[in-house]
């Protein structure tokens, strides 16, 4: 397969193909030179990306999408063929961004999702890019691109409008971070920032964990320790997550090799940071963050829970972690996708992160649609009969 065309945009030509990415390694050259034009997030950067396709499943077949202007690179992104089966009915062939629709192995979930653009024409390369894969989908279904950055989105509606698709929003979601410099205007620190009661419940909880020891944060200064990290938090996050009846995100097989090979490559370059705090000899939590740009991502945690409500692990954990991002000199610690526990409490910044999927208005799509919003209801029907009284018996 070899698909190639010609955009014009106010003049200029952007060239784009797609083809099979036969030979991985040598994307390698290609992409870290557009990554430094770029102003991509740390899921568009060859430490993930790399990554990502050094570790894809069996009969995953990722193709290489280029945008070139004047000859040189200013697009890149992988997207993966897949024929899914929606609720074992409907047959949908599918284009999918940065994700192979192996629903394990997605579970790796990719957000801030686009398409690696150079900064001096960016804009043009996303409506030149979506535009031309709307028009692509002539002979497929379906367009699935998750997570996608809010520049990303902008340019994939305004495509679907213009190809006439229709638009669908699989999982709306939010992202929230701390805007650390907004923090250092008001000068006064970042405990200081937080509301009265989440700011007393820290308080409170570093006290009662002061009383077992100094309370310590310390990030990995080796891929090894990193690694002996890693495990550790494993065992507290898959703890936690049992004692709900769920299963965590160890429970996925391609988590854990997937990420020791990122922590291996990652530690080293700076882009991975293992954090352990501590209260004396007590292990308060694990975070596994990723560092780019100045922006501190949040993507995984392990934290010891125990049955005094007024400790708060997971609170203080992270309390440690934006003070240190804050020392360092970093713009933001981002909480990523998934408002939920303590992310409100303790962001002050927040934007949509949305899982769309857009293609030609066939009848298998509007019969997709339908039943989604029939199984949404059904949940929300169930939630509201969770919460209601039951009704008294008659004796």
């Amino acid at each position: 397969m070899d698909m190639r065309t010609l955009v014009e945009d106010d003049g200029d030509t952007i060239d784009i193909a797609l083809r099979p990415l036969e030979n991985p390694s040598e994307l390698k050259e290609v992409w870290t030179d557009l990554e430094r034009r770029a102003d991509g997030s740390f899921f568009l950067s060859w430490h993930w990306i790399g990554n990502w396709l050094a570790s894809l499943p069996r009969g995953a077949s990722p193709h290489a999408l280029v945008a070139r202007r004047g000859g040189r690179v200013v697009g890149l992104a992988l997207l993966c063929p897949r024929t899914q089966w929606r609720f074992g009915l409907l047959r949908t062939r599918c284009w999918l961004l940065h994700e192979t629709g192996d629903r394990v192995f997605d579970r790796l979930f990719v957000e801030y999702n686009g398409i690696l653009a150079d900064r001096s024409c960016a804009s043009a390369v996303l409506a030149a890019c979506f535009d031309w894969l709307g028009h692509r989908l002539t002979n497929w279904d379906e367009l699935v691109l998750g997570g996608l950055e809010p520049g990303a989105e902008a340019a994939v509606r305004r495509a679907a409008l213009r190809r006439g698709h229709t638009l669908q929003v699989q999982v709306a979601d939010r992202c929230q971070w701390v805007d650390l410099e907004g923090v250092r205007r008001q000068g006064a620190g970042y405990l200081a920032s937080l509301g009265k009661n989440t700011r007393a419940a820290v308080r409170r909880a570093m006290r009662l964990y002061a009383e077992r020891g100094p309370l310590t944060y310390r990030v990995a200064a080796t891929a090894e320790e990193a690694l002996e990290d890693f495990r550790a938090m494993e065992v507290l996050h898959q703890a936690s997550w049992n004692a709900r009846g769920q299963s965590g995100a160890f429970s996925n097989p391609a988590f854990r090799p997937f990420h020791e090979r990122l922590i291996a490559t990652g530690v080293p370059a700076g882009t991975v940071r293992l954090c352990r705090v501590g209260a004396g000899e007590t292990v308060v939590g694990y975070l596994y963050n990723f560092v780019h740009r100045g922006r501190v991502m949040n993507y995984q945690g392990g934290f010891a829970y125990e049955t005094d409500n007024r400790l708060k692990p997971g609170l203080v954990s992270h309390v440690l972690a934006i003070e240190d991002t804050l020392a360092r000199g970093e713009g933001c610690y981002d909480f990523m996708s998934t408002p939920a526990g303590h992310k409100p409490l303790l962001s002050n910044a927040e934007q949509p992160m949305n899982w769309i999927a857009l293609g030609p208005d066939r009848l298998s799509r509007q019969i997709d649609t339908r039943l989604r919003r029939v199984k949404a209801g059904l949940a929300d029907r169930l939630k509201r009969l969770a919460r209601s009284p039951l009704p008294l018996m008659n004796r």
